[in-house]
């Protein structure tokens, strides 16, 4: 069964010209995108190929133009509140409110998914943020908001959890801690992960199969070791730099 299934997705937005002239822009052009369930998934690509709009299609924020979701058997948007009931999502521009505790903040969370409430303690020291639970988040940095985003997304133990720039801000040390406990987290309970970064370290030692877009549609799709030796590159790096050529050319 598909935890993700997509087809079709097409999505445009209006726009003036230089003329004042309104046109149409595809930002999405036709993708199919098929996820199985317990895949660890990467959706990769330049700046402006449509990797955001297509993670708010697939999470129902934004409908697509034409095309069908499916999350994890529901249907989109028929039945979203189902779908979202088992998915999470964290991304590092997703703010929070400044003079609240973190532990306040996570202790909304948790009663809103429902969760065990050991669960925060747990999560909270496998990612390291014991240490500044009671600071108000005005006093966190980009890290360590980045983090606190994780631990939330975590808190509810989905079956699917989607993952914007899940090391953005993060230091070398702080990102293999992540990258080690979202594979942790994945052998012990085997959800499915769809996620997007510009850390090729993070695709390379978490994914096992990578989607690369440009210009709206898929131009790749195998696993790093495949997509790399499709392009002639030694490594993700190369490979990411030859499709963002392809795609301003």
């Amino acid at each position: 069964m598909y935890a993700i299934e997509a087809l079709g997705l097409k999505k445009r937005f209006k726009n003036k010209g230089k003329d004042a002239e309104e046109r149409w822009t595809h930002a999405v052009n036709g993708v199919d995108l098929c996820v199985e369930e317990g895949d660890i998934c990467a959706l990769l690509g330049p700046n402006g190929a449509g990797k955001t709009t297509t993670l708010m299609m697939l999470l129902g924020v934004t409908e697509p133009d034409e095309g069908k979701v499916k999350l994890l058997g529901h249907p989109l948007p028929e039945e979203r509140v189902a779908a979202l009931e088992q998915t999470n999502f964290t991304a590092s521009y997703i703010g929070m409110p400044y003079r609240v505790r973190v532990k306040e903040i996570l202790d909304v969370y948790t009663t809103l998914y429902g969760a065990r409430r050991s669960r925060v303690d747990e999560v909270a020291e496998m990612l390291g943020i014991s240490d500044f639970m009671n600071r108000y988040s005005s006093q966190l940095s980009s890290g360590q908001r980045t983090l606190i985003g994780l631990t939330k997304a975590l808190l509810s133990e989905p079956k699917l959890l989607v993952l914007d720039e899940p090391t953005a801000s993060l230091d070398p040390e702080v990102a293999d801690r992540v990258r080690r406990v979202l594979k942790a987290e994945h052998e012990r309970r085997n959800f499915t992960v769809l996620v997007t970064s510009h850390n090729m370290a993070d695709i390379e030692r978490l994914c096992r199969r990578v989607v690369f877009l440009a210009r709206g549609l898929v131009v790749a799709d195998g696993s790093p070791t495949e997509i790399a030796a499709q392009y002639g590159a030694e490594d993700l790096e190369q490979t990411f730099l030859s499709i963002a050529s392809e795609a301003r050319r």
